[in-house]
């Protein structure tokens, strides 16, 4: 052997093993996509990664397992048996048919604890790190009794997350508590590197309403508790938020994001998700957005959970129909299942043909976001969503429901500069929208502002496509985003070298 090949074998052979992360997601669509990309990517960076989830959300990840599978990528999706007696659509929460079955979904998720336990003890070697989310905080008891590293990972906007985590130091959400029932007198938020004011109604957090302080006191309790913070943003969105949400919570946190952009070819962002019920679609809404002129569509989704009732539903076909413009408005399996609804729609297809396409069920978001024919976004303000939008370089119109997403709305709008609010200033939970938040004027007023023409318009699309660029070289090699993985993934490689003498 030469001299140069016995050096290279003995380094080899002291290199370290590769870590093994093991991520555990809330069964909820919006929070288990983003955790499977960053699977992908640690995955790619040669690092073992098995995602641990209930049965149906496995098997709803077969595209993206074949796909790992074929790339030779260490991958796997490990089934947890879901507990005995839980009704099946509890496995995830865009299944729960009414929204009085959110408490007890998030009380029984809490019961894979034993399962996991289970698959942890089994394997061997140990973990190198367990990746749960802020809303799974079960795992925390499992990690300390096994002596395994642990981070978290929180899928909202930096900016969200450092103004929750200050709402809860500073005591806000007492403070907002003692108000009574006013829901429009405004807080400062104290510590903001810009200034954030928010409502009873819009105050910032998960598990805020006094029937879930028992799951919020868990989860901070394994928020503080954690190694560190996995976050799906990047520097060039949102550098101050990130350093001053670092500072306060007073450990590593790595932004690794945009992590849709591991979906790099069009059979993985059609398979993203829900892969079977996207593809049931993408032949037709390919085949219709080719049709269509460049940047000349408005994108429609409220994401996997929100639910319209009729007349709320009614209110945004008109307002779409009012607008002008040519739209493909993604409306739930069951939203259009009501009779009423569904004829409604039919009419609205029969005076709009050509220029609007209804999608009843799921849509594969990112097929859509980067066609050429895709001008401008319709969303709930969702993260995943939010993001894909500033990734892709689509402008929004920004209709926030619930949680995290008024405030990721000030991010788009009074930050970024990338959005026009339709002007909702009240949340609203699953099919909780009895009275109409959003009436079709408003609608019409903000797609028409967002597909125009003007200074305003023009400025919007051209901050958002700079974003986009930004995002695009965060993720390669050398970019904020990639060096903060690389950082994140050797914080958990076991150090296994020989020493030299």
């Amino acid at each position: 052997m030469a001299a140069k090949d016995h050096v290279s074998a003995a380094t080899t052979a002291r290199q370290a093993p590769a870590p093994h992360f093991v991520l555990v997601p809330l069964a909820a669509q919006g929070h288990i996509i983003p955790l499977v990309d960053l699977a992908l990517l640690l995955a790619d960076r040669g690092a073992r990664a098995s995602v641990v989830a209930a049965p149906l959300n496995v098997a709803r990840l077969g595209g993206v397992a074949e796909r790992a599978a074929r790339a030779g990528l260490p991958l796997d999706f490990v089934e947890l048996p879901f507990p005995p007696g839980v009704p099946d659509e509890w496995q995830s929460a865009d299944l729960l048919p009414e929204n009085s079955q959110l408490l007890p979904f998030s009380f029984a998720q809490r019961e894979l604890a034993g399962p996991f336990d289970a698959y942890v003890r089994a394997l061997a070697p140990r973990p190198s790190c367990i990746v749960s989310d802020w809303c799974s905080p079960w795992t925390a008891g499992v990690a300390r009794s096994l002596g395994i590293p642990r981070v978290f990972f929180h899928g909202p906007s930096c900016l969200f997350s450092l103004c929750d985590l200050l709402a809860a130091n500073h005591g806000l959400h007492d403070r907002i508590a003692a108000g009574g029932d006013d829901e429009k007198h405004a807080l400062a938020l104290p510590g903001m590197p810009v200034p954030v004011v928010v409502t009873k109604a819009t105050a910032p957090g998960f598990y805020t309403h006094p029937s879930c302080k028992q799951l919020r006191d868990e989860a901070m309790e394994a928020m503080r508790t954690a190694d560190g913070v996995v976050v799906n943003t990047f520097l060039d969105a949102e550098a101050e938020f990130l350093a001053r949400y670092q500072a306060e919570l007073g450990k590593p946190v790595w932004a690794v994001g945009p992590l849709s952009l591991c979906n790099r070819d069009a059979a993985a962002m059609a398979s993203r998700g829900n892969t079977a019920a996207a593809a049931a679609h993408q032949q037709r809404i390919t085949a219709w957005l080719d049709a269509q002129a460049a940047g000349s569509v408005v994108y429609v989704s409220f994401g996997s959970v929100a639910r319209k009732l009729p007349k709320q539903l009614f209110e945004v076909g008109h307002g779409l129909e009012d607008s002008g413009a040519p739209f493909l408005w993604v409306v739930k399996e069951a939203e259009a299942a009501m009779p009423e609804v569904e004829r409604w729609l039919e009419a609205l297809e029969a005076r709009t043909a050509g220029r609007g396409l209804v999608v009843r069920g799921w849509a594969p978001q990112l097929a859509v976001l980067t066609h050429r024919a895709v001008g401008g976004f319709v969303t709930h303000c969702g993260w995943n969503s939010l993001l894909e939008a500033i990734t892709y370089g689509v402008p929004v119109v920004t209709w926030p429901h619930f949680m995290d997403q008024f405030l990721n709305e000030r991010l788009a709008v009074d930050v970024l500069w990338i959005g026009v609010p339709v002007g909702v200033t009240a949340p609203v939970f699953v099919m909780d929208d009895e009275a109409v938040l959003v009436g079709r004027g408003d609608v019409a007023r903000a797609v028409a502002a967002l597909m125009g023409g003007g200074q305003e318009a023009d400025e919007r699309r051209r901050k958002v496509r700079e974003y986009g660029q930004k995002a695009h070289r965060a993720m390669e090699k050398g970019g904020s985003s990639y060096e903060h993985l690389t950082r994140l993934v050797q914080s958990f490689t076991q150090q296994g070298e020989v020493k030299q003498h």
